[in-house]
């Protein structure tokens, strides 16, 4: 069951029972005065005046407070609708990915005790790794999108300490890869997002294009640069046919390196292929 984040604003006004309240006072106050009484002559117009001024105090922060409801409102409303989309995205994801890794997992697990080849083997094993571990990141990303208060949280961004993993995900899919961090002092927390995301990308692009293949990354500091280099080996396998994405992917990377103060080339070298980024860091 989903709880709702903010609950709906309410639309009260207390300027009207202020003003009645007023009113009253002012009523009772010259009821109190006799006719002979010295005030009985500047009294009157008086409660008059102040009864007037407050009516028209009422009318304008009547008006002003439903004006302020509106707008409270109108972004709660804008805000229940992100989280039903969020919802939807959720459920989409949930019917359809999760279901298919689901098919894949049980599926290569079901193979084990058919007669095959040592390669065979470790493929279906890294196939199997590779859907649990994508099925594990499915359901904490439908977790956060669940979650109704995800919208008001910071999301956890990706550090230094994430390379690890990154590097080892891209194994699952058949690199071999080395991955060598000398040390770099004190990074901000953007530049070490922009270094996750280059060596995502670089992974990514060497797997399709280069398929099972050496990859070397290494992340260093060149004075108030931090560099991160990723080589691939080219394709090791006779007949490999590339995958070539949509080609948004160092578009992108390029625009967040650029963004930083650094610079993002790509290049062939020799039988492979060398992604550098240098990322300007102000905190060095």
């Amino acid at each position: 069951m989903v709880v709702n984040a903010h609950p709906r604003p309410t639309g009260r006004s207390r300027a009207v029972p202020v003003a009645a309240a007023v009113i009253s006072v002012l009523a009772m106050a010259m009821c109190t005065v006799g006719a002979q009484s010295p005030l009985s002559v500047v009294l009157p117009p008086l409660i008059v005046g102040t009864a007037v001024a407050t009516a028209v105090w009422a009318v304008w922060r009547s008006r002003a407070d439903r004006i302020a409801y509106e707008s409270r409102l109108t972004a709660w409303a804008a805000s229940e609708a992100v989280l039903a989309e969020r919802l939807r995205i959720a459920h989409d994801l949930h019917d359809i990915v999760s279901h298919g890794l689901g098919l894949i997992t049980v599926r290569a697990a079901a193979t084990r005790h058919l007669p095959k080849s040592a390669e065979v083997e470790a493929a279906l094993t890294d196939i199997e790794d590779a859907s649990r571990h994508a099925t594990t990141e499915l359901r904490r990303m439908l977790t956060v999108l669940r979650e109704p208060s995800a919208a008001s949280r910071r999301a956890p961004v990706e550090n230094l300490d994430d390379l690890p993993g990154i590097v080892h995900g891209a194994s699952l899919a058949g690199l071999r890869t080395r991955l060598a961090v000398e040390p770099l002092g004190p990074v901000s927390q953007g530049v070490q997002v922009a270094v996750c995301k280059t060596v995502r990308e670089a992974l990514s692009n060497a797997a399709r294009y280069a398929g099972p293949t050496d990859v070397r990354v290494r992340v260093h500091r060149d004075e108030t640069y931090v560099v991160v280099t990723v080589m691939d080996s080219g394709p090791s396998v006779d007949g490999w046919r590339a995958s070539p994405g949509a080609g948004h992917g160092l578009t992108g990377l390029r625009e967040r390196v650029g963004s930083l103060g650094g610079t993002l080339s790509a290049e062939h070298v020799e039988t492979g292929f060398r992604l550098t980024a240098r990322i300007r860091d102000d905190a060095a």
